[in-house]
C-alpha cells in the first residue's frame, strides 16, 4: 500500500512538473500544400503528409508562394498608383504540417498561434482539435492529453474573408491597401502543457488615488482537491509587494488584491511598468500554472470638454498606424520593430497612436508602456453597414473579448473605438459600447472614429466618453476646410466650433497634405511589397525629361506640408476645448491611391523635410504660440500679435521668457521679457501648471 501511494505521488509530481516546462517553439520547417479548389477537408488531407517545405513563422509571400503579379509601370494607371504591388498573391485554404516528438508526454496541450488570417482548424494526429478566427489575437487550439512520441500537426490556414467587415477590405486588419492579405502565421507559434489549473484570464485594475492593485482571476479548468495562489509584485526587476500563499475557493472568479503605500504613476514622463506574477499551485506547494501580466497606475478621465491623466491636462499629440511595413507586409511581432515605430514618434513630439481599424499585437504594447504612449486601438471594422448580418456582429463581439483578455492590462491601452467612420446601426453599437464599458472601465470609449452619416460624425454618440471628427455642427476644425477657402489667418482657432462639446474633441485626421514621391526610396523595398507606383512615376518624369527635377518638388512640396501641419497643431493648440488630434500622417499612407501625405516616409524614416527638433518646436508638451492677423505685412504696418504657452508637461513653468524678433534686413534683434499677464479665466483652467498665459505686443518697422 505505502509503494501504491509513493508511486501515486511520484506520477503526480511528475505530471505537475511537466506541466510547467517552458512552451515548446514550432518555428522552423513545416510542410505545407495549397488548397486552391478548396477540396482539402472533403479529401481528407488531414491525413496525408506534404512535401513543399515553408518556414514558419512566415507568409507565402515571403518564399514568393503564389499567383505573379504582373505591374507595368510604363504607364501611370489608376491600379498601379492604389497602393504598393505584391510580387505574388494567394487567397484561399493552405495545409501545413508539422511532425513533433513529445518527450514526457503532456496531459493538457494547447497550441498557441499568435496572429493569423483568418480562420484556422487543427488535427492533431488527423483528429480535430476545434477551429478559430480572430484577426487581432492569438489563436489557441486545445490538443489534450499527448502520450510521449511523434505526433502530426496539421493546420488549415483560410485567408479568404470570413466576415465583411470594410468597404473594398479597407479595414487595416484585413486588407492589400497597407499590410497585405497574406496567409501564413506570424509571431509565436507555441505548444504547451497546461496541466488541469490553468488561468483562462486575469484582468489587473490598479488605482493611483488608491494606491491598490486588484487581480480578478479566472481559472479554465480547476481538478478536485485544494489550490492556493500566491503571486508577487515587482517594478524595475524589484519586488514591491509578495503575497504569502492563500486558499482558492470554488468558483470560477477569485480576487487578489494589494495595498502599496508607495506607488509610482504611469504617463508620458513617468513610464512606470509594474509586472505581477501569479502562481497557482496544489496543497504541496507544486506549481500548476503561472501567468506574468504588466500593468501601470494611471488614472484616464474625461471631465467636461478636458482629458486628463492623473489629475493633470491631457493633450494629444497622436498620429495614425495603418498597418504599414512595406517590408513584411504585416506588423512587426518583436520588440524592435515597435522601437523603431514609436521613439521615431516620440523624437517628433509625439505621445499618441491610432491603430486605424485593427489591433497590434503584444508587442506593441509592451514598447508602448515602457515609452509612455497613449494608445487608441479600434476593432477590425470600417464599415458603412454595421448591423446586417448577425454573424459578423457576434464576430465583433468575440474580437473585443479577445482584445480585454489580451491587451487590457496594458497601462498604454487608453482608448477604444469600436470602428472608424461607421456608418449604420448605431444603437448596435452605442449597445457594444455600454456593455463594454460596464465590463471594462479602465479604458475610454468612443462609439465610431468619425461618421460621414447623416444624423452622426458632428455631435457625439450618447455613450461616448471621448468623440472624434472633423467638424461639428457649428463648423470646421480641421483646416482642410478652412485652409483653401479663407486667407492666411494666425490669430483665429476652432474656438467657436468646439463651444458647448460635451465631451473630449479630438480632431480626426488632421492633414493629409501630399508629399511628392521621394524616388530614393525605390532601392529600399527589399520585401514582399514593390513600389511600382514610385517606378511608374519616375518612368513619366523621364519619359518627359523632367527626371531631374523630382527633387525640387520633393523639397517644395514638402516645405509647405510641414508649414500646413504646423498651422494645423498650433490651431488646435490654441483652442480650449480641443482634447487633441491624430494625423494623418506622420509618415506616408502607401495605399488609397498613393497616399504620400507624412513628413517621414513609410519607414518611419525621413525625407529630409523638417528635423525632429524643429517639428517639436510646435508639436511637443510645450509650445509657445502667437495670434496674428496675416502672412504678410506692408512696411508701413504696424504687427499686432499675442504670445501664448501651451504647457502639458507634469509640472509648472518657472523660468523666465524670452522673446526675441530678428531683423534679418539690420540683423538687429528686439529683445525683452515676456510680461505674463491678461492671460483669460477660461485658458487658465485649461491648464493647471500654466496655461496660455498670454501678453500683447506691437513692433512697429523702427
Amino acid at each position: 500500500m505505502k509503494k501504491a501511494l509513493l508511486l501515486a505521488m511520484l506520477l503526480s509530481a511528475c505530471f505537475y512538473t511537466h506541466a510547467q516546462r517552458a512552451p515548446v517553439s514550432l518555428a522552423g520547417s513545416w510542410t505545407s500544400k495549397l488548397d486552391s479548389t478548396d477540396r482539402g477537408v472533403a479529401g481528407k488531407w488531414f491525413n496525408q503528409r506534404f512535401t513543399r517545405v515553408i518556414k514558419l513563422p512566415g507568409t507565402l509571400d515571403d518564399v514568393h508562394i503564389g499567383e505573379p503579379v504582373n505591374t507595368d509601370t510604363s504607364v501611370l494607371s489608376k491600379d498601379i498608383m492604389l497602393r504598393l504591388s505584391r510580387r505574388v498573391r494567394y487567397t484561399g485554404p493552405v495545409w501545413y504540417q508539422r511532425s513533433i516528438t513529445i518527450g514526457k508526454g503532456m496531459a493538457n496541450a494547447q497550441l498557441l498561434l499568435e496572429r493569423v488570417i483568418w480562420k484556422t482548424n487543427c488535427w492533431i494526429d488527423g483528429k480535430p482539435a476545434g477551429s478559430a478566427e480572430s484577426l487581432i489575437a492569438p489563436q489557441h487550439f486545445s490538443l489534450g492529453k499527448l502520450s510521449p512520441g511523434k505526433h502530426v500537426i496539421t493546420l488549415r490556414i483560410d485567408n479568404r474573408k470570413q466576415h465583411d467587415i470594410s468597404f473594398n477590405d479597407f479595414a487595416h486588419a484585413y486588407t492589400d491597401g497597407t499590410q497585405i492579405i497574406w496567409n501564413g502565421v506570424i509571431g509565436r507559434m507555441e505548444i504547451s502543457d497546461k496541466g488541469y489549473a490553468t488561468f483562462a484570464q486575469i484582468d489587473v485594475t490598479a488605482s493611483l488615488t488608491g494606491k491598490t492593485a486588484t487581480a480578478a482571476i479566472q481559472l479554465a479548468s480547476r481538478p478536485p482537491g485544494d489550490l492556493y495562489l500566491q503571486h508577487r509584485i515587482f517594478l524595475a526587476g524589484k519586488t514591491v509587494k509578495s503575497s504569502p500563499r492563500v486558499p482558492l475557493r470554488s468558483g470560477t472568479v477569485q480576487q487578489a488584491k494589494v495595498n502599496l503605500p508607495q506607488v509610482k504613476e504611469w504617463d508620458e514622463f513617468n513610464p512606470n511598468v509594474y509586472t505581477w506574477t501569479f502562481e497557482v499551485t496544489d496543497r504541496d506547494g507544486k506549481v500548476l500554472d503561472s501567468r506574468t501580466e504588466q500593468f501601470g497606475f494611471r488614472t484616464l478621465a474625461a471631465q467636461g470638454s478636458n482629458l486628463n491623466i492623473n489629475g493633470r491636462p491631457l493633450f494629444l499629440r497622436g498620429t495614425l498606424e495603418c498597418n504599414i511595413f512595406p517590408i513584411q507586409g504585416h506588423p512587426p511581432m518583436e520588440r524592435a520593430g515597435w522601437l523603431k515605430v514609436f521613439i521615431a514618434a516620440k523624437q517628433y513630439g509625439l505621445n499618441h497612436l491610432r491603430f486605424h481599424s485593427w489591433c497590434p499585437p503584444e508587442a506593441a504594447f509592451r514598447v508602448a508602456d515602457s515609452l509612455g504612449i497613449y494608445l487608441h486601438v479600434e476593432l477590425p471594422l470600417w464599415s458603412f453597414k454595421v448591423g446586417e448580418d448577425t454573424a459578423t456582429l457576434r464576430y465583433l463581439e468575440d474580437e473585443a473579448q479577445q482584445m480585454i483578455k489580451n491587451y487590457g492590462n496594458h497601462p498604454s491601452f487608453c482608448f477604444w473605438s469600436m470602428g472608424n467612420e461607421l456608418e449604420g446601426d448605431f444603437a448596435w453599437l452605442g449597445n457594444l459600447v455600454k456593455k463594454l464599458k460596464q465590463q471594462d472601465n479602465r479604458h475610454l470609449y468612443t462609439t465610431t472614429t468619425f461618421s460621414f452619416q447623416k444624423g452622426h460624425g458632428k455631435l457625439p454618440e450618447p455613450a461616448d466618453d471621448f468623440f472624434i471628427t472633423q467638424y461639428t455642427d457649428k463648423g470646421w476644425v480641421r483646416g482642410q476646410g478652412i485652409f483653401n477657402t479663407n486667407p492666411p489667418d494666425f490669430k483665429t482657432d476652432y474656438g467657436k466650433a468646439v463651444s458647448g462639446t460635451t465631451v473630449p474633441l479630438v480632431i480626426h485626421e488632421v492633414g493629409q497634405y501630399s508629399v511628392y514621391p521621394d524616388l530614393k526610396e525605390i532601392e529600399k523595398y527589399t520585401g514582399v511589397l514593390v513600389p511600382a507606383n514610385f517606378s511608374a512615376v519616375r518612368h513619366d518624369l523621364r519619359k518627359k525629361g523632367m527626371l531631374g527635377l523630382a527633387a525640387p518638388y520633393l523639397k517644395a512640396s514638402g516645405k509647405l506640408s510641414a508649414n500646413l501641419y504646423k498651422e494645423e497643431i498650433e490651431r488646435a493648440l490654441k483652442t480650449p476645448g480641443v482634447g487633441g488630434f491624430q494625423l494623418l500622417d506622420l509618415h506616408d499612407f502607401p495605399g488609397q491611391g498613393t497616399a504620400l501625405v507624412g513628413i517621414l516616409n513609410a519607414f518611419w524614416e525621413s525625407k529630409g523635410i523638417i528635423q525632429p527638433e524643429a517639428f517639436r518646436q510646435f508639436c511637443g508638451p510645450v509650445v509657445p504660440l502667437l495670434r496674428f492677423d496675416k502672412a504678410s505685412y506692408t512696411n508701413t504696418e504696424p504687427f499686432e500679435a499675442t504670445a501664448e504657452i501651451a504647457n502639458y508637461l507634469n509640472k509648472a513653468l518657472k523660468d523666465e521668457l524670452l522673446w526675441t524678433i530678428p531683423l534679418r534686413t539690420t540683423k538687429r534683434f528686439l529683445r525683452e521679457p515676456l510680461v505674463l499677464k491678461n492671460c483669460p479665466e477660461e485658458m487658465a483652467a485649461r491648464l493647471a501648471n500654466l496655461s496660455y498665459h498670454c501678453v500683447a505686443y506691437t513692433v512697429h518697422k523702427n
